[in-house]
């Protein structure tokens, strides 16, 4: 299998001396295209740095992403904003839904902001997947936290990213509504070949991914 996407000695260290927090101390990490990894970790092990770093929302102090055959240091800040609309998908724990469009609007705002036109049948197949075709002229107070959460999704799926990035997707939600929520993004992993890198605290969540990284104290355990 190819590597989609490959980090070599990530380091992410804040203030000096002996106030250093060294969030990651030397991550080597390597996803491979269609792969379905959970990231898991205590509070405060840099599961969320790390994500951030392979996502591009945030420089390393040292080391190095790249994603497909792009080094992410290389862009310039407008061209990584770029990058980022069109080869990632993030999907976050509070859902970051923009409360006055509808879902169907919420899912192609960012394909809009760089002036593409969306793919309307692939979109509709995602949302009849993802349980939404009733909901789509909703606005998202109109809907229920897993739903607003499907729309998140639907959301990271519309521009056929390279790879999705998933902060605590289920952080939000009870269990069964959770168990829902991963079982619909391994089941989109799998229909569109999409790779899927979640960080999640929550062992049994973690477990239905294809492979479980564990971090802690910015490092990754064997």
């Amino acid at each position: 299998m190819e590597s989609i996407l490959k980090a070599t000695g990530l380091k992410k260290y804040y203030g000096k001396g002996d106030t250093m927090v060294k969030a990651l101390d030397g991550v080597d990490l390597e996803i491979e295209r269609g792969e379905f990894t959970a990231i898991i970790g205590t509070s405060g092990s840099g599961k969320s740095t790390l994500l951030n770093m392979l996502g591009g929302l945030d420089t390393p102090t040292e080391g190095s992403v790249r994603i497909g055959g792009t080094e992410l240091a290389a862009l310039n800040p407008e061209q990584a904003t770029i990058f980022r609309r069109k080869q990632i998908g993030f999907i976050f724990q509070n859902y970051n839904l923009v409360p006055v469009l509808t879902v169907w609007e919420n899912i192609v705002f960012p394909i809009s902001l760089d002036g593409q036109k969306p793919d309307k049948k692939f979109i509709q197949k995602v949302a009849a997947l993802l349980g939404l075709e009733e909901k789509l002229d909703s606005l998202p107070n109109h809907l229920s936290g897993g739903q607003q959460q499907r729309a998140a999704i639907a959301r990271a799926l519309a521009s056929k990213p390279s790879i999705i990035l998933a902060d605590e997707p289920t952080g939000n939600l009870d269990s069964k509504t959770s168990d829902d929520v991963i079982g619909l993004l391994k089941m989109t992993s799998r229909e569109f070949h999409q790779t899927i890198v979640m960080i999640t605290h929550n062992p049994e969540i973690a477990q239905m991914a294809d492979r479980i990284v564990r971090i802690e104290d910015g490092k990754i355990m064997a």
